[in-house]
């Protein structure tokens, strides 16, 4: 059964803003006992993560390549974590999942990863 959902994806031009939402689906899933994270994956490269969160939210990690142009950010009571991508860039264009870990204090990479959703495309055209 599907665990993470993701939403908010679409087409946006560059400059252009995109909110990403994840959801768990299921009224069992323990949300709070996973650190979260958004991964993309554009058509011929690897996975690459792009913005973690820890259980509380009160800590975040960004990729240098989105810092300063997207927030992550988790609603615990909403089962939710979002990703709001400002400034947004054809570069940026890329299938972008959430992950549910575990394992870690925060996400590093996607080893461990127990939960994936099955992704939303974002495409920023020029």
């Amino acid at each position: 059964q599907k665990q993470l959902a993701e939403s908010g994806g679409g087409l946006v031009q560059a400059g252009g803003s995109l909110r990403l939402s994840c959801a768990a689906s299921e009224r069992t899933f323990i949300f709070s006992a996973y650190t979260m994270g958004w991964f993309r994956q554009a058509p011929g490269k690897e996975r690459e993560l792009v913005a973690a969160i820890s259980r509380s939210g009160g800590s975040t990690n960004l990729a240098d390549s989105v810092k300063g142009r997207f927030t992550i950010s988790r609603d615990n009571a909403k089962k939710t974590v979002y990703l709001q991508m400002d400034s947004l860039k054809p570069e940026d264009t890329a299938v972008y999942y959430c992950a549910a870990d575990a394992h870690v204090p925060i996400i590093t990479g996607a080893r461990g990863v127990d939960y994936w959703g099955k992704g939303t495309l974002v495409t920023v055209s020029s």
